[in-house]
């Protein structure tokens, strides 16, 4: 082969790789079969997989693909004045291997749901009731805010840090969709702050460039997960 045309060849390999190969970089899997819904007593056995086996086809019925989970509000009764209401696979089995799930978050007047990311799923926002200050912050730490109001969206891609927060003195009210059966939840103050074993107090302050009795002091706001 002349060695002018082996540069055409690698290009060409490469774009046929990133094609193939780009299936994989969706939320889940794609499914093998009509549906598989999760059977939730093979978790008593030794058998782990990546998602839920499936229950016999035979032993499926309507009410696997069925849930009013979302049709009541949460309580926001709690210090950040919100409430996450989740209808993943854990809750919902008949989203097993589905790629999809949905969350309800309900906002006591000017709650927060605290910065957090969804290491598996981008999430897109829709707005029932009231109005919300949200943002994004990029691996460059760039963030992208805005005010999404009744009937509008917005999308937290996948993996970012992001927040909402209640604007107004009413509470709100907003249906978040992902990509992924189940997106995971990582809470920043959280993963900081009440994991256990506990992060080590003089990381968090050479981190924070804090001092380590405010680093303690935080941590006792946060029971240990």
């Amino acid at each position: 082969m002349a060695p002018k045309q082996l540069p055409a060849v690698l290009l060409a390999a490469c774009a046929t790789l990133l094609a193939l190969a780009a299936p994989l970089l969706a939320g889940d899997p794609d499914m093998l079969q009509d549906f598989c819904v999760a059977d939730y007593k093979s978790l008593n056995g030794p058998l782990r997989l990546n998602g839920f086996p499936c229950k016999r086809p035979e032993n499926v019925t309507a009410d696997d693909f069925f849930s009013s989970a979302l049709a009541l509000p949460g309580n926001t009764g709690n210090p950040v004045g919100s409430a996450v209401t989740a209808a993943n696979v854990e809750k919902l089995p008949g989203l097993n291997t589905m790629g999809v799930s949905m969350s309800r978050v309900d906002y006591a007047p000017w709650g927060v749901n605290p910065p957090h990311t969804h290491p598996r799923a981008t999430e897109i926002i829709y707005v029932l009731e009231g109005s919300l200050d949200v943002g994004f912050v990029t691996t460059a730490g760039k963030l992208f805010a805005r005010t999404v109001c009744k009937g509008e969206l917005f999308v937290f891609p996948r993996g970012l840090l992001h927040y909402q927060k209640n604007n107004g003195d009413a509470p709100a009210v907003a249906i978040s969709a992902f990509n992924s059966q189940l997106p995971g939840t990582q809470s920043l103050a959280l993963a900081l702050f009440a994991a256990s074993p506990p992060v080590p107090t003089d990381v968090l302050a050479r981190a924070l460039q804090i001092d380590g009795s405010l680093v303690e002091a935080i941590k006792s706001k946060f029971p240990p997960m």
